[in-house]
């Protein structure tokens, strides 16, 4: 997954997509209204800046670094702030975008406006709407400590990796915020309650990784006998306590007691937020049914590929015709599956292997012409920053701030613990054996979400690169990933193996059983016990995968479906515009030209994109 792919705001926490609007109000005005557009224009500009002032972490990640206060006059350093998270700032907060949605509907009205504008005055008002949403139902802020815990993990960790000042200026940004992290800890206690205690013990481990960022990673950046290690020591300490002091304060307040409140949203908030992540009609009730359904098709998928492959690999085997359907399913495909399996790499080794995959593919992209490369060449394979391993067990992807393209991006590889114990962590590297890992590598990086992001940072005016990197559509976003991992394996990516094309197939069940698990999890009341079986004994997935699957699922809601809700839609715009194309369907410029819409609604860049299509 995306980390998602931008830094989350405390305040959503993983809400940052769009509500349903048709598409007649989508589309605005055909006429272009130069008074309108000019003054969108400003009010948009200014609406972001003010609200990314809001969060200096998340300003920090969009390459935002100085503020005007319109207020003061005076001009904010935002990467030497820490967030602000006391219960005044937050009613502050909801007043602020409650007044920026009124002056949006009666100082630009969307009717006025270009297609292109229309769409991004919609992509604010969703937003602020799903603001709103989390101030006032869901406050994940008041009960889900993960919150916090990730503002200041982002917060210390974005000026480390990115190249907008001098070392020793960003450095001075990062203790300046750690010197503050007492004060911002002791607002969020004031009010944390009601904690569910997968989200207390998912706090302590990421919160041990912001202690290892500042006793580790931050001290080893600093230059001996400078001013700056001086003032090192004066703040790490007391912040450095401020945090282990968190986390025992959340183990005896939270740890052990029950919560009245549940990790579940249920099913009013559930379909409330869904209708809004999604931005289409489709209803979880419908999802989950074509969810299941495509389950037991994407099975007898698997079969066909693995009976031939497993009558090579166990020629002493019988074709297991005595067991029932489901029986022989499981069997037979696990076993070749587990053959498979055998090929993977040392659990040291992770990260060199994903490395070795990424020339391979930039080649084959290059071959068949699936989708044009950029020029910046900036993605760079890293560990996972500790304090974000509680949600990417695995991998995620980090872009470049949309400010800032030519900075680095990151492709983050969470490496085996040293402390795992040998059969989980090969229970582990079996999961993401040698194919497995190729799919990976496809999905986060190339042409996945580090293509379609630099792609993104292409995009001008600069306001209109910034409001759709800031706002991007989860659906959008998790479908690509996956559409395009497919167009690699019908375009015939290592040279169609049919063991990759059967891992592909245990990917797309692990996609279908995302949406089953979210839906059921959070508003049907399934057990860990349930969630399990479904992974394990329907989706083919290892123990290890799986428990860290289910922990994520009770973690997020919503997020989980996006890549099938995604997948779906791509497909269905890109048989619709091959099919008015006809022959002069060009794959590679296809592409290019959704991708430079950048990550609008799925509906949204169909309806801009569609028009000159159907000239053809």
């Amino acid at each position: 997954m995306p980390r998602p792919v931008l830094i989350i705001s405390w305040a959503v926490l993983c809400t940052l997509m769009f509500c349903s609007h048709s598409p007649a109000q989508q589309a605005g005005s055909s006429v272009p209204n130069s008074d309108a557009a000019k003054k969108f224009a400003e009010l948009s500009d200014q609406f972001m800046r003010d609200s990314l002032a809001l969060s200096p972490s998340n300003a920090s990640a969009a390459g935002y670094h100085n503020h005007l206060d319109q207020k003061t006059g005076k001009t904010v350093e935002l990467d030497a702030q820490l967030d602000d998270m006391s219960l005044k700032f937050i009613d502050g907060e909801r007043n602020f975008y409650q007044r920026w949605r009124e002056r949006f509907h009666h100082e630009t009205p969307v009717a006025d406006l270009t297609p292109e504008d229309a769409a991004d005055w919609h992509l604010i008002d969703d937003q602020i709407g799903l603001k709103l949403l989390e101030f006032d139902e869901i406050q994940n802020y008041r009960h889900n400590p993960t919150v916090v815990v990730e503002v200041i993990g982002n917060a210390l960790f974005l000026p480390l990796t990115q190249n907008y000042a001098p070392p020793d200026v960003r450095l001075s940004h990062v203790l300046s915020r750690m010197r503050q992290i007492p004060r911002l800890l002791d607002q969020v206690k004031q009010y944390l309650s009601d904690v569910d205690p997968v989200f207390t013990q998912t706090a302590i481990e990421e919160n041990d990784g912001n202690i290892d960022l500042i006793q580790n990673t931050v001290v080893q950046q600093i230059p001996a006998n400078s001013k700056l290690k001086l003032e090192y020591g004066q703040v790490a300490p007391p912040a450095v306590a401020a945090l282990k002091q968190f986390s025992e304060w959340l183990k005896s307040n939270f740890s052990e007691q029950p919560a009245n409140r549940s990790w579940r949203l249920g099913k009013e908030l559930y379909d409330q937020k869904f209708k809004l992540v999604m931005e289409t009609s489709v209803t979880p009730e419908q999802v989950l049914a074509d969810a299941e359904q495509g389950l037991q098709s994407v099975r007898a998928e698997m079969l066909h590929l693995a009976l031939p492959m497993h009558k090579q690999m166990y020629p002493d085997h019988s074709d297991h015709s005595e067991l029932n359907s489901h029986d022989r399913e499981n069997l037979i495909i696990n076993e070749v599956l587990h053959k498979i399996s055998d090929e993977h790499p040392r659990r040291d080794q992770l990260q060199a292997a994903i490395e070795a995959d990424v020339e391979g593919i930039k080649q084959f992209i290059r071959e068949k012409k699936i989708v044009s490369l950029n020029t910046r060449d900036n993605l760079k394979v890293i560990p996972t920053p500790m304090f974000m391993r509680g949600i990417y067990s695995v991998a995620g992807f980090n872009s470049a701030p949309p400010l800032e393209p030519q900075a680095e991006a990151e492709y983050w590889v969470t490496p085996i613990d040293p402390t795992m114990p040998d059969d989980k962590a090969e229970s582990k590297l079996r999961e993401y054996n040698n194919y497995t890992l190729q799919w990976l590598t496809i999905h986060e990086a190339l042409p996945g979400h580090y293509i379609q992001f630099e792609h993104l940072n292409n995009i001008r005016p600069e306001r209109r690169r910034l409001l759709r990197s800031l706002y991007a559509n989860g659906a959008y976003v998790e479908g690509w990933a996956e559409y395009i991992a497919q167009v690699m394996m019908e375009e015939g990516y290592l040279g169609n193996d049919p063991r990759f094309r059967l891992v592909m197939r245990k990917i797309r069940l692990r996609l279908l059983a995302n949406a089953i698990l979210d839906v059921k999890m959070q508003t049907m009341g399934m057990t860990d016990q349930q969630a399990m079986d479904l992974m394990t004994k329907d989706a083919f997935q290892t123990e290890a995968e799986a428990e860290g699957k289910l922990t994520r699922a009770k973690l997020s809601s919503t997020q989980l479906p996006t890549y099938y809700v995604g997948l779906r839609e791509w497909l269905a715009f890109r048989k619709k515009y091959q099919d008015a194309m006809g022959r002069n369907f060009d794959m590679q410029k296809f592409h290019d030209r959704v991708l430079d819409e950048g990550p609008l609604p799925v509906p949204i860049v169909e309806q801009l994109v569609m028009p000159a299509a159907a000239k053809h």
